[in-house]
C-alpha cells in the first residue's frame, strides 16, 4: 500500500513538472514568433538598383504583340515584372498568385522568360495569361542581371525601380508591394528602421 501511494506522489509530481515545462516551452515559442520579422524577397546585389530608372526595351511579346518595358507606362499604372523559366516549378505555382495580385492590387504584369519553344507552348497551354503579357528575351534578363528565378522587379509609372527581390511565395510577392507602399527598399530595410526607432 505504502509503494502505491509514493508512485501515485512520484506520478502527479513528474506531471506537474511537465505541465510547468510545456508551459515555459509555449512561452518561449511565443515570444520567438514575436520577435521573428517576416522576411520579404530577397534582394541581390546586382543589377539597377532601387532608385534607378529601369533598362528600356521595345519587343514583340511570345504572339507578336508589341510590349514596352520600362520608361513611363502609358497606363501611367506600377508594372511588374516577373522573370520566370517554363520549367521552374515554383513559377508554375506562383502564376495564379501572380494574376490575383495584378488583378487586386490593379498592376501590369510582364512576365519574362526563356527556354526552347515547346517549353512556353506547354506552359501557356496550361495557364491562361489574361491581361499579362508573356515575353521569350533572355536580353532583359541580362540587363537586370537576374541570376535567380522567380524574380520581381516592381517599377512606377515612371519606370523606376521601386522594389525587387526573389520571389519564392506570395509573402515575397507582396513584400513588394509593400516596400514600395511604405517608401522602404524592402521589408528587411523597414524593419531595421523600425528597431532604430524603437532604440
Amino acid at each position: 500500500m505504502t509503494f502505491l501511494i509514493a508512485s501515485n506522489i512520484l506520478l502527479w509530481v513528474a506531471f506537474l513538472g511537465m505541465a510547468v515545462v510545456t508551459l515555459g516551452l509555449m512561452r518561449q515559442i511565443g515570444l520567438l514568433h514575436e520577435r521573428s520579422s517576416p522576411m520579404g524577397a530577397m534582394i541581390t546585389d546586382h543589377g539597377p538598383d532601387i532608385g534607378d530608372k529601369a533598362p528600356e526595351f521595345d519587343l514583340p511579346d511570345y504572339f507578336g504583340r508589341s510590349v514596352r518595358i520600362g520608361g513611363a507606362s502609358a497606363e501611367g499604372r506600377t508594372t511588374l515584372l516577373m522573370f520566370t523559366a517554363p520549367t521552374c516549378p515554383v513559377c508554375d505555382k506562383l502564376f495564379p498568385i501572380i494574376k490575383s495580385i495584378a488583378k487586386a492590387e490593379k498592376i501590369g504584369v510582364v512576365m519574362i522568360s526563356d527556354g526552347a519553344p515547346e517549353e512556353h507552348a506547354r506552359f501557356l497551354k496550361n495557364h491562361e495569361l489574361g491581361q499579362i503579357r508573356y515575353v521569350v528575351s533572355a536580353e532583359i534578363g541580362m540587363a537586370f542581371q537576374v541570376g535567380k528565378i522567380p524574380y520581381g522587379v516592381l517599377m512606377d509609372a515612371e519606370g523606376v525601380i521601386r522594389a525587387k527581390g526573389l520571389t519564392n511565395t506570395r509573402e515575397h510577392l507582396e513584400s513588394l508591394l509593400e516596400a514600395d507602399k511604405t517608401g522602404f527598399a524592402s521589408l528587411q530595410q523597414f524593419m531595421a528602421s523600425r528597431k532604430k526607432t524603437a532604440a
